[in-house]
């Protein structure tokens, strides 16, 4: 059964142990990461805008509050008794996710700081800070940590690009051409440079940085060792899955059509589809290894993330 927390459980958590409060869990990334923060033993709390909507195996493995990041009453409640919050929130569905994004991160980091919330762990995106040619999709991402930092919460922000796995939406992409499109018509942005990351990876990383020792917040820019093109990034899933593809690049498709296109060959959305195109014309590469520095993990290739993702395998570093 889920457990829904009032106003009356509000002092007991105070002074009980402080527990973990993760957003998005049922996105991708969130729904992979809850098994994990679950096996390291602490107490997990998950905002969900509907409860009943949850699994069994998330209402048993977790504490459940219902609320929105556009609501900042939930959020007082559902931060109460948190050490570490998990944002993992997008709302890049919405046709103004932009004003949206901004507005939930600011009430997020609020409602954060009012309760005593010792650390932010966010996920966003690569991308060159300041760049004026960055897409609206990941200028939004970086604007979000920002507005997280400005709370003076601790804030760990984690910025990642293409996520390799089965059922990232990036790599749904990538998977839904190649096995439908022998040929592909392919705008410039198939030679934009990109560093991936597997899944498994990512997700260590984010469970990782609960040990970290508090400090001023940083931005953590994380990928494989490889820097690879688009087009690179599907001719290895086809070489993979044995099969042959032929990629003809020309001038004339912008990101917009690009996206179009994509809409018809993909179970996507097309204005999803579209924001995340958009940001394909921009470079997503780690520009600082302080990551190296400060994790033990070491990502692995995009090969080895593709072949994990298509045997299905679980990508453990």
């Amino acid at each position: 059964m889920v457990q829904l927390i009032t106003a009356n459980d509000r002092q007991s958590q105070r002074e009980g142990t402080s527990k973990i409060l993760l957003t998005g869990v049922t996105g991708y990334i969130g729904s992979r990461l809850l098994p994990r923060l679950v096996g390291t033993g602490r107490s997990i709390r998950c905002l969900v805008r509907k409860p009943h909507a949850l699994s069994d195996e998330v209402a048993q493995s977790s504490e459940v509050v219902q609320g929105d990041v556009l609501d900042r009453p939930s959020l007082v409640r559902a931060l109460t008794g948190v050490s570490t919050a998990y944002y993992l929130v997008h709302l890049m569905g919405s046709s103004d996710f932009v004003q949206q994004d901004r507005e939930a991160a600011r009430l997020f980091a609020e409602a954060a700081r009012e309760v005593g919330v010792k650390r932010i762990i966010y996920l966003g995106g690569l991308g060159e800070e300041g760049d004026p040619r960055l897409s609206q999709h990941l200028r939004s991402r970086h604007e979000v940590g920002h507005v997280l930092r400005a709370s003076g919460v601790e804030v760990i922000e984690f910025r990642a690009s293409v996520v390799i796995g089965r059922g990232s939406l990036s790599f749904d992409l990538i998977e839904s051409l190649t096995n439908r499109l022998p040929v592909m018509i392919c705008p410039r942005w198939l030679a934009t440079p990109t560093q991936p990351i597997a899944v498994g990876d990512v997700l260590a990383y984010l469970v990782t940085a609960l040990d970290l020792p508090p400090r001023e917040s940083q931005v953590i820019e994380i990928g494989s060792r490889d820097v690879v093109t688009y087009g690179q990034l599907i001719q290895e899933y086809a070489r993979q899955r044995g099969l042959r593809r032929w990629l003809i690049t020309v001038p004339i498709l912008t990101p917009y059509l690009s996206s179009l296109w994509l809409g018809l060959v993909t179970p996507k959305s097309a204005e999803v589809g579209r924001h995340l195109i958009e940001g394909l014309r921009n470079p997503t590469i780690v520009r600082n290894h302080h990551a190296l520095n400060v994790f033990p993990i070491r990502p692995m290739g995009t090969r080895e993330a593709i072949r994990a993702a298509l045997r299905g395998l679980p990508q453990v570093v």
